[in-house]
């Protein structure tokens, strides 16, 4: 069984701060300010759990952040590991300029137009990237990057030097 852990005695600031956030618009701010209101009277954590629907852990893991930080622990912080970085960094900007400024036949793709799906496949087999991407990664690497993409336009084109006489007029 887990000891029983409580909030340290409260201040009439730090309680007239915790009564203040019940009233917060941010759900988090508010279920905060409850467990931690609870603790202070006294209950425990896995009675709290039960009366306000959430898990012990959850309890538990706002007290103690409200020992280390102390009221600073009622606005969410960002779920973002500390260690995420970028998989295409500052080092990759001039090779996927270089990369996109050809055709994807030099590579012998099947295409003649870069797809941001065909991009990352490139990135990957090239070991730029430890794992396949989503096209959608690849976007936001080429935005972060300051590399302009747009999709190429599809239009007719012809290799007969005498198309555009040929041509029908457009009629209107």
């Amino acid at each position: 069984m887990k000891p029983q852990i409580f909030v340290p005695a409260l201040s009439d600031a730090q309680r007239q701060s915790l009564h203040q956030g019940l009233r917060s618009a941010d759900a988090f701010t508010v279920r905060r300010c409850q467990i931690l209101l609870a603790s202070a009277q006294g209950h425990a954590p896995a009675v709290i759990a039960r009366q306000l629907g959430c898990t012990a852990r959850t309890v538990r893991n706002a007290i103690h952040t409200f020992r280390h930080e102390g009221l600073d622990c009622l606005h969410a912080k960002s779920s973002r590991p500390h260690s995420a970085r970028p998989f295409l960094d500052e080092t990759y900007t001039t090779a996927l300029q270089d990369l996109l400024h050809p055709s994807p036949r030099t590579l012998d793709k099947p295409t003649s137009l870069w797809t941001l799906d065909l991009v990352a496949e490139v990135c990957y087999s090239r070991g730029w990237t430890p794992r396949p991407l989503t096209g959608e990664a690849i976007r936001v690497a080429l935005k972060r990057l300051g590399i302009r993409w747009r999709r190429a336009k599809h239009w007719i084109t012809s290799p007969d030097p005498a198309y555009t006489r040929k041509k029908k007029p457009v009629t209107v």
